[in-house]
Order: structure tokens, then C-alpha cells, then sequence
């Protein structure tokens, strides 16, 4: 695996991590907390953002305009179906959700889910370099790479994981602090 392979992969899993972060919510309301709501339209689970035009007016509401009317109720039943915990107001044509202040015990709930996020991304990550190690032992045993270049080759690959888990754990840190900002 070519070093700019390995940190193209290991971007991918920050990426990935990040995404789930943005899921979390914090004190203002955020259409990207809705991304992984799945509408049933027309028999199939589709993603809410592929059904309707999502906005906060204001940092207190997100509000859902559906390209398809008839899609009005399905939207609502997924919001109000979801872990979210969010209350749907829906007017007929616009469905309106009021995102309250957190509370404490809420700030510090979502501060340990963005932990496992990160947690997950840091294993995936040393998925990654374990990978990378197992080939490049590979090679050395075929006789591709000396026992030098192989021992310099590793030293590379585990620099490169120290640095993307620094960036994880920076993503993490923000994180957190957006969470517990008042």
C-alpha cells in the first residue's frame, strides 16, 4: 500500500467519523442532524435531504419543505419515529421542528455518543495500519523489502496513524465543545 493509499483511506475514516459527529446534536438547531433520516416514498427508504429543502430560519428551528406534498406524512412519521426525539409541526405544507436548549444531562449523554464515534474511527484507523503492516511483511518475506526497508516502512505507517488519530482527536475536542457551549 503506497503511503498516499494509506492516508487516502485513513482520510476517508476521519471523514466518515466527522459525519457521525455532525449527527450529534448541540445547542442549535442544525439540518445536518436530520441526515440519517430515511423517508418509506413510494415503497422505498429514501434519504429526507433527496425528499425536501432543509433550512433553520432561526438557530432554535430546522424547517422541512418537501418537494412532493404527498410526502408531507411520511416525513413526519420518520421524524417523530427517530431516536431524535424531535416534535414535528407540520402546517400543511412546511413541517416545522422547535429544537430545545439542552440540558445538562442531554449535553453530557451526547458527549460520550461523540466518544464512541470516536472510538469507532480510531479502530477503524488501526484497522488500517494493521493492514498496511500485514503487506508490508508480506513483501519483505517475498523479498520485495529488506528487514531495514520493511522495520522504516512500518515506522512510516505508524507515524501516519499517530496523525490521523491527533485529527480525530481534535474533531472530538470541537466536538465536545460545541456540545457543552451554552
Amino acid at each position: 500500500m503506497s503511503k498516499q493509499d494509506l492516508e487516502a483511506s485513513m482520510q476517508k475514516s476521519v471523514e466518515s467519523t466527522q459525519r457521525m459527529f455532525n449527527t450529534i446534536r448541540t445547542g442549535r438547531a442544525n439540518s445536518s442532524l436530520l441526515d440519517r433520516i430515511s423517508v418509506e416514498y413510494y415503497g422505498a427508504d429514501t434519504p429526507l435531504k433527496s425528499l425536501a429543502t432543509l433550512t433553520t430560519p432561526d438557530s432554535q428551528t430546522i424547517q422541512i419543505q418537501p418537494f412532493d406534498i404527498s410526502s408531507l406524512a411520511g416525513i413526519e412519521k420518520a421524524i417523530a419515529m427517530s431516536e431524535l426525539g424531535f416534535t414535528p409541526n407540520n402546517d400543511g405544507k412546511i413541517i416545522r421542528i422547535n429544537v430545545p436548549p439542552l440540558t445538562e444531562e442531554r449535553r453530557k449523554e451526547f458527549c460520550k455518543l461523540a466518544s464512541k464515534y470516536a472510538e469507532e474511527g480510531k479502530v477503524a484507523l488501526r484497522n488500517i495500519r494493521r493492514d498496511a503492516i500485514d503487506k508490508t511483511k508480506k513483501q519483505e518475506k517475498e523479498g520485495e523489502f529488506s528487514e531495514d526497508q520493511s522495520r522504516d516502512e512500518q515506522e512510516s505507517i505508524q507515524k501516519t496513524l499517530e496523525k490521523f488519530i491527533a485529527l480525530l482527536e481534535k474533531h472530538l475536542a470541537d466536538k465536545e465543545a460545541a456540545i457543552l457551549k451554552v
